[in-house]
C-alpha cells in the first residue's frame, strides 16, 4: 500500500466509511430498548397508584427517562430509517401515544381500565412490529 492509499484509508476510517466492527453489540441495544419499554410501563403503572405523591413523581420520572432512552435506542438500532417501509413510523406513533398516557391519566379522560387496555394493545403492537421486522434474528 502506498502512502497516498494509506492516507485515503485513514481518512475513510475517520469519516466512518471503514468497514469495522460496530461500536456496540446490537443485542445490547435490543436489551436496553426492551428494558426501556419495561420502564415506560412501570412508570405508567406507578402513575395509576391513587393518592400517592411519591408514586406519581417517581412514576413520571421513570416514564419520561424510559421514553427518551427508548426513542434514542430505537433510532440507533435503525441507523438510517427505511423510508419506503412504514412500520417504524407506526412505532413512533405508538411511542407518542405512550408518551401522552400520563396526561390521559391525570385528566381522567378515560376510565383506568380503558387506559390500561390501550397501553397493553400498544405494547403488543410495538413488540409485534419489532419482531416482525428484525433484520437479523437472535
Amino acid at each position: 500500500m502506498t502512502a497516498s492509499e494509506e492516507e485515503v484509508s485513514l481518512a475513510g476510517q475517520v469519516a466512518g466509511n471503514a468497514t469495522s466492527e460496530p461500536v456496540m453489540d446490537p443485542l445490547l441495544f435490543k436489551a436496553l430498548h426492551i428494558t426501556a419499554a419495561f420502564g415506560i410501563f412501570t412508570g405508567i403503572g406507578m402513575l395509576l397508584v391513587p393518592d400517592s405523591p411519591w408514586a406519581r413523581k417517581t412514576g413520571s420520572m421513570i416514564h419520561g427517562i424510559a421514553l427518551l432512552i427508548s426513542l434514542l435506542l430505537g433510532f440507533a438500532m435503525l441507523k438510517k430509517p427505511p423510508m419506503d417501509q412504514h412500520w417504524w413510523m407506526v412505532k413512533v406513533v405508538i411511542w407518542l401515544f405512550l408518551g401522552a398516557v400520563p396526561a390521559l391519566i391525570k385528566r381522567q379522560v378515560m376510565p383506568v381500565g380503558a387506559i390500561v387496555s390501550l397501553c397493553l394493545i400498544a405494547g403488543f403492537a410495538a413488540a409485534w412490529l419489532g419482531v416482525a421486522h428484525l433484520s437479523h434474528p437472535f
